[in-house]
């Protein structure tokens, strides 16, 4: 039987419900039906543009990573995404309904929660992040919550970091992007440098993890700290850095569904199994 732990805070501070942890064949029923995966709302030709520009060496979709020549193919990168996301890998099927397979899915979190046990029986140091605050930022502070109350220590932001014409700081533990009081949605890999150099200029040790998305995971990778992140379909990067050993793992979802609580059953799945619930 599953224990119901207690209340987690909400970014805001009101307790959010507790959610019981669903089995494996709940979870992926669960994410069928909200299409965190399975039919997902991502057209097919917005994938493709997608693989087409990195393969073309368009740097905005490398998030942070160095690909070099190793994947100037788009058909190389539908292969990689079929196998690694779940997307149809049919270079003839180009409009309409694209897929992440949940299956897929669930077997990068639990990859993702055999790190995030090491990281909290080794009580090391972990940075979370995101540019993706509208769907993602309370899946990291909840990874956060957790993952400090198991011992480790959520690296800090140093203050006054700026990129992109933003600020670079905290919220609920999770570094964000801040322009005009208003969280944004960035793929870029600046925060991330930002924060890594920030570090080092104080003389502070560098995360032993970092849990992310976008270009800050990308980053994070490529500067050589184990990194795990979020990458929905169209984002065939983090994907790429996983199949060639920089990004430890990349979970395959659709990274901004309509309601940001569908995630929260993946969330306790990802949780339990890290036992760190």
């Amino acid at each position: 039987m599953n224990r119901m732990p207690k209340p987690i805070q909400t970014p805001a501070g009101t307790p959010a419900q507790p959610v019981a942890t669903p089995s494996r064949t709940e979870l992926i029923d669960h994410l069928v039906r909200t299409r965190i995966a399975g039919d997902v709302a991502t057209a097919r030709e917005n994938n493709l543009s997608h693989y087409r520009k990195l393969a073309n060496g368009d740097r905005h979709y490398w998030l942070g990573l160095e690909l070099g020549d190793r994947w100037t193919d788009e058909q190389d990168v539908l292969a990689v995404m079929a196998e690694r996301c779940g997307v149809v890998d049919d270079a003839e099927h180009r409009y309409g309904q694209d897929t992440i397979d949940p299956e897929l899915t669930v077997a990068a979190l639990d990859r993702m929660a055999a790190r995030l046990r090491k990281a909290a029986l080794d009580r090391q140091r972990v940075l979370l992040a995101t540019g993706h605050p509208g769907g993602l930022l309370d899946v990291h502070r909840a990874t956060a919550a957790a993952l400090r109350d198991a011992g480790c220590e959520i690296v800090v932001v140093p203050p006054g970091l700026t990129a992109d014409e933003g600020s670079v700081w905290q919220f609920a533990d999770v570094a964000v992007l801040e322009r005009g009081a208003t969280l944004w949605h960035t793929h870029s890999p600046a925060p991330m440098a930002a924060i890594l150099d920030g570090l080092e200029a104080a003389g502070r040790p560098l995360p032993d993890l970092v849990v992310a998305d976008h270009g800050w995971a990308g980053c994070a990778a490529q500067r050589g700290l184990d990194a795990v992140g979020y990458a929905d379909c169209n984002d065939p990067a983090l994907f790429l850095g996983e199949a060639e050993g920089t990004l430890q793992v990349a979970v395959p979802l659709d990274d901004h569904v309509r309601d940001p609580r569908y995630y929260d059953p993946m969330v306790a799945y990802l949780l339990a199994a890290a036992g760190l619930r």
